[in-house]
């Protein structure tokens, strides 16, 4: 930078225009004489260079002979001590000089020398903030991944507090987290070699240097972007893995203790009698949405069809949902329903049939609906006696297989979601579906018990039946509750 300077300097010297001055006199090597020597434009060189200096080895000027010439400290070569004169003195050139034109070239260069040094010294000061400030991101990122408690709550973040019985000690980091922490200070320490490395290379490059230079910087910068988001996506990952693992042990805990419940109930009240494997009634006593009861069994493609149950309602305002058939792409296959203010409805395929039953009297009921999908024709029973028919129902439409059967709530997603406002409160036995459509005194015969006649598509067993959530199983002879009632 230096000796470029002393060029501009040097370059500006020779072209400075001479002013008009007295011819002087010979003199002896001594300063005076040497400043009489110079026009009296080119006193200002005098106080850049030095008198003496300026003609410290120029021999006295011979008459008529050429001027002698001046050293520079800054130019090896000699230039002339007389200018042509470009301004308004009055004094005639004493030599041939370069012309107008040249002059204003070589004012033009050395302009464009400097802005050209100021514009490169501008740009090293930008390329050097831009790295102190990524330097700062980074050193920021990687302060969050060493210090887990300034970053986000242990269920969010990337690691977890210490578990008890540790003695104190945080479990080992996942392997993850490891490897996200080794590429953070890889990247570290080599943009810490580019920052020492960049004004080596800045000086000695072209002007384009440190854009291309920002350009590969933003770039690894990406590229580690994405590199923080992958990891923090498998991280993810494994954890909503794990929340699912947690939730099927959950559910396997849970069936566990509703079998050990049912067998100390078995134990506390002593060896029972015999009983049928349908002489049993599902239970819900609380209106929530987490107990229910599950079919085992699904349902294979149907025509058409008949359920019929047994059913005591203990609800305070709708009777909510008996039983719910959901498939995986038509959460309501077959459904009845009763929510709110409105009238009971059988569901098939998303479609609706108000049904004329009156099932809120806190007492048992046998309840049959049928279905064809012929014409979509339907009817519903009450205790025997069909209380309404009417078709258009889901015309034409085939019961898809391979869904799940719920008694006591509805489904909006298959085998879950479950709303407690839609929740059957009370007490459920006999659940049964037959292939076809019932004759009425068929149905007659199941609610008067005279008939005993069993679903040939699911049949109401023990072993076929799951009760969660606080749901639980206890003995029912149909015709003798009915009475009771």
């Amino acid at each position: 930078m230096l000796a470029f300077l002393g060029a501009i300097i040097c370059i500006i010297a020779s072209v400075h225009p001479a002013g008009s001055a007295a011819p002087a006199a010979p003199a002896a090597d001594n300063d005076s004489a040497a400043a009489a020597l110079l026009p009296a434009a080119d006193k200002g060189l005098g106080a850049l260079h030095g008198p003496a200096e300026a003609l410290a080895s120029a021999g006295p000027r011979l008459p008529g002979g050429p001027p002698p010439p001046i050293f520079s400290r800054f130019v090896c070569t000699p230039l002339s001590a007389e200018c042509p004169a470009t301004g308004t003195g009055t004094g005639p050139a004493t030599g041939p000089g370069p012309g107008p034109e040249e002059l204003l070239a070589l004012r033009s260069a050395a302009a464009q020398l400097r802005r050209t040094a100021l514009e490169q010294k501008e740009r090293i000061r930008m390329d050097q903030e831009t790295i102190r400030e990524l330097t700062g991101k980074l050193s920021r990122c990687e302060g969050g991944l060493r210090n887990p408690a300034a970053a986000a709550p242990p269920a969010a973040g990337l690691r977890a507090a210490p578990r008890p019985g540790t003695m104190g000690h945080p479990p080992a980091e996942p392997p993850a987290v490891r490897e996200l922490e080794e590429a953070v200070r890889a990247l570290q320490d080599r943009i810490d070699r580019i920052e020492q490395e960049l004004p080596a290379r800045t000086n000695g490059s072209a002007p384009t240097a440190p854009a291309l230079t920002r350009d590969a910087l933003h770039t690894k910068m990406e590229q580690l972007e994405e590199q923080l988001l992958s990891k923090i996506l498998t991280l993810q990952k494994e954890r909503q893995a794990a929340s699912t693992d947690r939730s099927q042990q959950q559910h396997n805990i849970e069936k566990e203790l509703n079998s050990l419940q049912n067998r100390v109930t078995e134990l506390e009240h002593g060896p029972p009698g015999y009983s049928p494997p349908d002489a049993f009634k599902v239970t819900i006593p609380v209106q929530n949405n987490y107990m229910y009861a599950r079919m085992k069994k699904s349902l294979p493609e149907l025509y058409a069809f008949t359920i019929c149950l047994w059913l005591k309602s203990k609800a305070l305002a709708g009777l909510g949902t008996p039983f719910s058939y959901s498939v995986p792409s038509q959460a309501n296959e077959i459904v009845l329903l009763e929510w709110g203010t409105n009238p009971l409805e059988l569901l098939i395929n998303d479609k609706v049939a108000q049904l004329p039953l009156s099932l809120k009297d806190k007492a048992w009921h046998h309840v049959c609906v049928a279905w064809t999908t012929r014409d979509g024709k339907w009817s519903a029973y009450q205790d025997g006696e069909q209380r309404g028919a009417g078709e258009n129902l889901a015309s034409w439409h085939a019961i898809k297989p391979q869904g799940v059967i719920i008694l006591g709530q509805e489904q909006d997603t298959l085998g879950g979601r479950f709303d407690a406002t839609q929740a059957f409160v009370g007490e459920l036995a006999q659940f049964s579906v037959w292939d076809h459509m019932l004759a009425p005194a068929e149905i007659l015969g199941l609610a008067n018990c005279t008939s005993h006649l069993q679903g040939n598509v699911i049949q109401w067993d023990d072993q076929a039946v799951e009760v969660f959530g606080g749901a639980s199983k206890g003995g029912f002879t149909a015709c003798e509750e009915g009475r009771k009632a």
